[in-house]
């Protein structure tokens, strides 16, 4: 199936909205036919699905590890697998780093072979604003070696 690039995040809460923000900034750059783009938002049962069948797995959110505002952490998937245990687990706080875990339960052979997360620090969450300057500036050096990435032969 190639590539899927999973942004989450909430559009609402200023820089945590990074993830859906670089989705649609790759949208308009245009990506090719082997790449699908997703909009995780904050739904992350949904990402297990949308992984479902992919050779490849990119995920993009904002996070919080009181690095300098912009800081990209690159952590391969496995290392953020996350399932709480059956009786913690409700939709409501259901997360992509669930979702990882929880996909590789459920998609068994269909589950990507690789999965890469990538990781914005935040300077601000507060509803209702834009990205702040430096997330901005990162989410699109990101989306620019993405581009090169999935255009890249071979």
């Amino acid at each position: 199936m190639g590539i899927v690039i999973i942004g989450c995040g909430n559009l609402l809460r200023g820089d945590d909205g990074v993830g859906p923000i670089l989705i649609r900034h790759l949208w308009e750059e245009g990506i090719p036919p082997h790449v699908r783009l997703v909009d995780g938002g904050t739904a992350g049962m949904d990402v297990a699905f949308q992984m479902r069948g992919a050779d490849e797995v990119i995920l993009v959110d904002a996070c919080r590890s009181n690095s300098p505002p912009g800081t990209l952490f690159k952590v391969p998937g496995a290392e953020l697998e996350n399932l709480p245990s059956l009786n913690e687990i409700h939709s409501h706080a259901f997360r992509w780093d669930h979702a990882l875990a929880f996909g590789r339960w459920l998609l068994k052979d269909e589950y990507p072979k690789h999965i890469t997360v990538y990781l914005i620090e935040v300077s601000d969450i507060s509803p209702g604003i834009e990205l702040t300057a430096p997330v901005a500036q990162q989410m699109r050096k990101l989306a620019q070696h993405l581009l090169e990435y999935v255009n890249a032969p071979g």
